[in-house]
C-alpha cells in the first residue's frame, strides 16, 4: 500500500478545517490549486450530504461525486431517500439522519462513508493539489467512517485535534487494505475492565471492495511540545507530522494548564505553561506547522526560521470568497471587521466539549444569549455527545446542550448545562443549511472565528471581498520576493 504525497515536499500553507462544511470542498479545492493544502472540515459530512441533497443538490455536485462512489448501489439508496428534485418546499423539516453511536445502524455508516467520499471527490476534483481532512479525536464514533470515506476518495492528509489520535496510525493501514477495523470509544464512568469501541467493516458498508488505497499522512494538532514528544516516542502513535495550535486559533482551543482563571471579559487566561516549547517539536525531526494568528508572510518567514515547515490559516480563508459561510453572514462579518465593532470572545462554557470556544459576537446569531434563550432547547443531530455508563452497564448518550431534565436524568450536573450552546444546529446552520422546526422556528447561526483579523487590512485594501488565492499569494508575498 502506497503513501500519499511521498514523493512530493510538504505545502508551506495549511488551510484551517474549520467548523461544519465552511471548510468546504469549494475552499480546499481553491487553497490545492495554488499548491497549498487544501482542508476539509471532517464533522457532519452525512448530515451535509443529505441536507444538500433535500435543498436540491444546485449545480448537481452532489449526485457527479455519488456517481463515482465505489458501491453504487449505497449511492442509489442514499439518493433515493434524501435527493429532492428542486428542493423541499413550503419550509418543510429536511429528513433526519441516524445519530452514529458504539452500534451504529449499517445505513448510518453508509451515508457517513459516502458523505465524506463527496466532499473529498468534489475537493480533489480537476487538479493535483493535496487535500487533507479534519476530525476531532472527541467524535470518536464518527472517525473510522470519516476516514474510511476520505481515503476512498484520495484523500491526502488526515488532521486531529480536540485529543491525542494514539490509535489513527493503526487505523489508517487498517482501513487503506479494507480490513475491518475497530476504534477505541471513550465511555464517563466506564469500568476499569470494560471496552467500549466502534467498529466499521468495509466489505460490509460496501458489499465489495476496490483495490487498497493510499493511506494518508496524519497530522496531529496539539498544543504543546509534551504532546507532541508523546505522541513521536512510540511508532504505533507516530504521526507524520504536526499542527502546533495557540489559544487564539478558532474554534475549539485548549484549555489553560493549572488553575482555571477568567479575565474581566470572562475568557480564559492563559500563561507561561500554555507558551508551546517549538525548539523541542523541531529536534523530533518531523514537519510541523505553526497555527494561530499566522496569518501574514512575517509570521510565515519567523515560523520557517523557528524550523517549522510552514503555517496553519484559518479565519483569512474563512471569510474569503469560497468559504462554506453563508455568503450573508460572510459580508456581515467583514464590515464589522472593517468598522471595528467585530468581537470575538473565547467562551469557556459554550461547547458541550467542555474546550473553550471561539464566537463571533453578530447579531441575531446564537451567540446571543436572548437569540439562544429564545431557541427551543434539543440534541437531535447529537455529534458532541459525550457516552456515559448506565447504572446497568449499558452506555447512553448526553449533552450539556439537549433539555437540561434530560441531562440531569442522565447523570449529568446541571451546572454544566449553563451557557452550553448547541454547536451542531448552529454550525450547520452558518453554512446555510439549518434545519426549519415543524412550527416554522429556523436556527440560528453560530459562527466561530479566530480572534486575530490584522490581515484583514492587507487583504481587502482593493475591495472588501477576497478570494483563497488571494490570501495565498499575501502569505507568500515575501517568499516569492526572495526567489525573484
Amino acid at each position: 500500500m502506497a503513501d500519499a504525497t511521498r514523493s512530493t515536499a510538504p505545502p508551506a500553507i495549511v488551510q484551517g478545517g474549520m467548523g461544519v462544511g465552511v471548510s468546504g470542498w469549494r475552499l480546499a479545492q481553491a487553497v490545492a490549486r495554488c499548491g497549498q493544502l487544501g482542508v476539509v472540515s471532517g464533522v457532519a459530512l452525512d448530515a451535509l450530504l443529505a441536507r444538500r441533497l433535500q435543498t436540491g443538490d444546485d449545480g448537481g455536485h452532489v449526485r457527479r461525486a455519488l456517481a463515482r462512489f465505489p458501491a453504487p448501489a449505497v449511492a442509489e439508496a442514499v439518493l433515493r431517500r434524501y435527493f429532492v428534485p428542486g428542493g423541499l418546499a413550503g419550509g418543510r423539516p429536511m429528513r433526519p439522519v441516524p445519530k452514529l453511536a458504539l452500534r451504529t445502524r449499517l445505513q448510518a455508516q453508509q451515508l457517513a462513508v459516502a458523505g465524506a467520499f463527496v466532499e473529498v471527490f468534489l475537493a480533489k476534483e480537476g487538479h493535483d493539489g493535496p487535500i487533507g481532512m479534519n476530525l476531532l479525536e472527541k467524535i470518536q464514533t464518527a472517525t473510522p467512517a470519516a476516514v474510511y470515506g476520505a481515503m476512498l476518495a484520495g484523500v491526502d492528509y488526515v488532521l486531529m485535534g480536540a485529543g491525542l489520535p494514539t490509535e489513527i496510525p493503526g487505523l489508517l493501514d487498517t482501513l487503506g487494505a479494507h480490513r475491518p477495523a475497530r476504534l477505541t470509544v471513550t465511555v464517563h464512568g466506564a469500568l476499569p475492565d470494560e471496552d467500549h469501541h466502534v467498529t466499521l467493516d468495509p466489505r460490509e458498508v460496501l458489499g465489495e471492495v476496490p483495490e487498497p488505497v493510499r493511506r494518508p499522512r496524519l497530522l496531529a494538532i496539539v498544543s504543546s511540545a509534551t504532546l507532541a514528544v508523546y505522541l513521536a516516542r512510540d511508532p504505533v502513535t507516530r504521526p507524520d507530522g504536526f499542527v502546533l495550535e495557540t489559544p487564539v486559533a478558532g474554534g475549539h482551543s485548549a484549555r489553560p494548564r493549572g488553575r482555571l482563571t477568567l479575565d474581566d471579559d470572562g475568557e480564559p487566561v492563559y500563561g507561561p505553561r500554555d507558551h508551546i516549547d517549538v525548539p523541542k517539536v523541531a529536534a523530533l525531526g518531523l514537519p510541523f506547522w505553526l497555527a494561530g494568528a499566522q496569518s501574514s508572510p512575517e509570521r510565515l518567514a519567523a515560523a520557517r526560521a523557528a524550523g517549522a515547515t510552514g503555517i496553519q490559516v484559518g479565519t483569512a480563508f474563512a471569510l474569503c470568497r469560497e468559504s462554506g459561510l453563508d455568503d450573508g453572514l460572510r459580508q456581515r462579518l467583514l464590515r464589522e471587521a472593517a468598522d471595528g465593532t467585530l468581537t470575538v470572545r473565547n467562551d469557556v462554557r459554550a461547547s458541550p466539549t467542555g474546550f473553550p470556544f471561539k464566537l463571533a459576537a453578530l447579531t441575531g446569531t446564537a451567540a446571543d444569549d436572548q437569540v439562544y434563550a429564545d431557541r427551543p432547547r434539543l440534541c437531535d443531530l447529537g455529534y458532541l455527545r459525550t457516552p456515559y455508563r448506565r447504572p446497568n452497564g449499558a452506555v447512553g448518550y448526553r449533552c450539556p446542550a439537549e433539555p437540561v431534565d434530560e441531562y440531569v436524568r442522565k447523570g449529568g450536573a446541571a451546572g454544566d448545562t449553563v451557557g452550553s450552546r448547541c454547536l451542531c444546529n448552529g454550525l450547520t446552520a452558518t453554512v446555510g443549511l439549518g434545519q426549519r422546526r415543524a412550527d416554522g422556528y429556523l436556527e440560528p447561526p453560530l459562527i466561530t472565528l479566530g480572534q486575530d483579523l490584522a490581515f484583514l487590512p492587507h487583504l481587502t485594501r482593493h475591495g472588501a471581498d477576497y478570494t483563497a488565492a488571494d490570501v495565498v499569494r499575501y502569505l507568500l508575498t515575501a517568499a516569492l520576493r526572495d526567489k525573484s
